[in-house]
Formats: structure tokens, sequence, C-alpha cells
């Protein structure tokens, strides 16, 4: 009897501690407090640095990809009072120079694009459909093979959703790394790559998802020329 009620007990506050990860992901001020990714942010003492938090997180190899879809995450980018969870990435990205229509698409702006490293200016909604595309930092086959698939899909979704893991980049740039992990892509623009890794890590520990040996080995590459290197 005391076995059950422990059970009951420790199901009921996973859920709650889903539906609180949930909520908070879906927060539209957390896309405001989250910094935009190209904003570099080195300087905040109240976060660990990247390469002490990367030691904590636990070594293993890739899970089998068996049963990955995109739809054990999400189905379709959701709506936050209204406004599509794309194009709040957009606005935070593009920043002062986001303009939107009536319907909370944006229509115009300009941004630093960090894979390249380059200015990318819009004048139209078409033209940022073609170009932009939004990028799942971790890439959700990633973290399925490194522990989400063992979580719950309420976690998933958070995973997915959290602007922590969001951001704003090149398609071409998006396509060339698809999947894949520090180990076997990183970013064009080399100035870039401390804040890429810092972010991959902060959000694998968020979430207990684990890196392999090799992907291990070249985040710590990485911030060994940046050892100020804050997690976000």
């Amino acid at each position: 009897m005391h076995r059950r009620y422990l059970k009951r007990r420790l199901i009921a506050g996973l859920t709650l501690l889903s539906l609180f990860l949930v909520t908070t992901a879906l927060n539209p001020k957390s896309y405001t407090t989250t910094p935009a990714y190209s904003e570099q942010k080195t300087e905040d003492s109240s976060k660990p640095l990247a390469s002490e938090v990367l030691p904590s997180l636990e070594v293993k190899g890739r899970a089998p990809k068996t049963g990955y879809k995109r739809t054990e995450f999400y189905k379709n980018w959701p709506e936050i009072e209204g406004c599509n969870l794309r194009q709040r990435v957009l606005k935070r990205d593009f920043g002062e120079t986001a303009k939107t229509d009536d319907k909370c698409n944006v229509v115009s702006g300009s941004f630093y694009e960090p894979y390249t490293g380059t200015e990318m200016s819009f004048s139209s909604r078409e033209e940022i459909g073609k170009k932009i595309q939004i990028d799942h930092i971790v890439a959700l086959s990633d973290a399925w093979q490194k522990g989400a698939q063992y979580l719950g899909s309420e976690i998933r979704f958070q995973i997915a959703t959290d602007p922590l893991n969001l951001a704003a980049v090149d398609g071409s740039a998006n396509q060339q790394k698809s999947d894949s992990d520090a180990a076997s892509w990183l970013p064009k623009n080399k100035s870039f790559r401390c804040q890429y890794v810092a972010r991959q890590i902060s959000v694998k520990k968020k979430y207990n998802l684990w890196v392999t040996e090799a992907e291990k080995s070249a985040m710590s590459n990485v911030l060994g020329g940046c050892p100020e290197q804050r997690t976000y």
C-alpha cells in the first residue's frame, strides 16, 4: 500500500513538473528574456561557465534512432496569444528592425546571421520564408538519440518549443547542419562557435540530455578558446 502511494505521488509530481515546463516554454515573456541567438553574452556572472557545466553532462553512446519522428516532439508551431511561435522567434532575433503585419507575421527586418556571420536584410515575408529557417540548436533527432526518447511527451514538446533551443538562421546553413552534433558540425562563422556550443550545453543540461565522447571533446576544444563563455 505504502509503495503504491509513493508511486502515485511520484507520478503526480512529474506531471506537475511537466505542466510547469510547458507553461514556461509558451510564456510570451520568455521570448523577450531569452537573448537573441546572435547576441554576445559572456559577461553574465549569474550564469556558470560553459566549461564548468560541460563535465557535468553524462557521456554515453547514441541510442538507436528507431522511432524518431518530428511529431514525437511537436506537430506544428504553436500559437502563443495569437502569435505563431516561428514569428515570435523571428521578431526576437530581428530585434528592433522587425516589422509585423496585423497578424503578427514578420514582413521585413534585418539581423546578424550567426552561422554565416553575414548581415541579412529582408523586405517581404516571402523572402524571409525562403531564406530563413528556425533552427533547433540541439537538433531534435540528436536529442532523441541522447535521452529525449525516454522522456514524456510534455518534456519533448518543451525541448522543441523552448526559446533557449530556437534561433532564426540561414536556411542553407541549417540544412548543412541537419541533425549533427558539435562533433560533426560547427558554424562556418568561427567567432560564433563559443556561443553555439554554450547554448547546446545549456539545453542539454536543462533537459538531462547526454553527450557522446566525441561531442564532449569537440565542445571542450571550442571552449578552450573562450574560457569566459557563460551558459545561458
